[in-house]
């Protein structure tokens, strides 16, 4: 099925990542990571919990989350997505996830409907994260968490600079990726607080990430160039390899509703 009530972001969101769903839910990447054991470990205890996975990709939230909780509803605006998510669910018998289509600034469920609304790796991509985060603060229950993971821009506009062009380069359906303060300061518009936020570095594989959202090979090439052609300090914060491969920082950030 095609949904045409999206805008034209949505769509280009879509048809970046619907030709790549198996190899989003096969990505060692997305499939890992010291923030997912922390997820794992959130969960516990939590049988009774209800869980959003908000752009779930590839569904390694979903099913993070699944064996320690009631229901996971893995919701995404690829069809491709959520198809393949519910395969692979399925083939780890995992009963009890569901998916559901939609895009993060109009979320079809009614209010207060989860304990815990959880995104990773997605916010990046949202046309407008402000209404992103007032949707899940809207149906967030009101002693829930709202989790989101990311990758997160350097405090420094040279870096930052650096950071989202290449990402544009690779993937034309970027965004942004924000500053914590950034995160923290509308996260307070759409009323939620933060309560912890843990920073990380994620090395990226160059040849890997590129294949992953089959880049075409002029923006490759451009890619190269800026490398090539970076400051000693911005070669030094990514951690610029001989093979392209760079290194990110990232955060977790938790907040509250007040």
């Amino acid at each position: 099925m095609t949904h045409l009530k999206d805008g034209d972001h949505e769509r280009l969101v879509s048809a970046q990542f619907s030709p790549q769903a198996e190899a989003y839910v096969a990505s060692a990447v997305h499939a890992q990571g010291a923030d997912l054991d922390a997820l794992a470990q959130m969960m516990a205890g939590r049988g009774a919990a209800r869980v959003l996975d908000l752009g779930c990709g590839g569904g390694h939230v979903s099913f993070t989350v699944a064996p320690h909780v009631a229901q996971v509803v893995a919701y995404d605006l690829s069809d491709r997505m959520l198809e393949a998510v519910a395969g692979e669910a399925q083939r780890r018998g995992l009963s009890n996830i569901e998916t559901a289509w939609g895009v993060a600034e109009e979320l079809p469920f009614p209010d207060a409907s989860f304990d815990f609304v959880v995104s990773r790796f997605s916010a990046h991509h949202w046309r407008d994260l402000s209404a992103g985060l007032t949707q899940a603060r809207r149906v967030l229950k009101p002693n829930g968490r709202a989790i989101f993971m990311d990758v997160v821009a350097p405090p420094n506009d040279v870096l930052d600079t650096f950071l989202q062009t290449i990402e544009l380069l690779r993937d034309p359906s970027h965004a942004r990726d924000f500053a914590v303060s950034e995160w923290v300061e509308r996260a307070q518009a759409a009323g939620l607080a933060c309560q912890t936020v843990t920073e990380g570095r994620l090395r990226l594989e160059f040849s890997s990430w590129i294949a992953r959202i089959n880049t075409p090979d002029l923006h490759v090439a451009a890619i190269r160039s800026l490398e090539e052609l970076a400051t000693r300090d911005v070669r030094a914060h990514f951690e610029i390899e001989p093979d392209g491969s760079f290194t990110l920082d990232t955060a977790t950030l938790v907040f509250v509703p007040v």
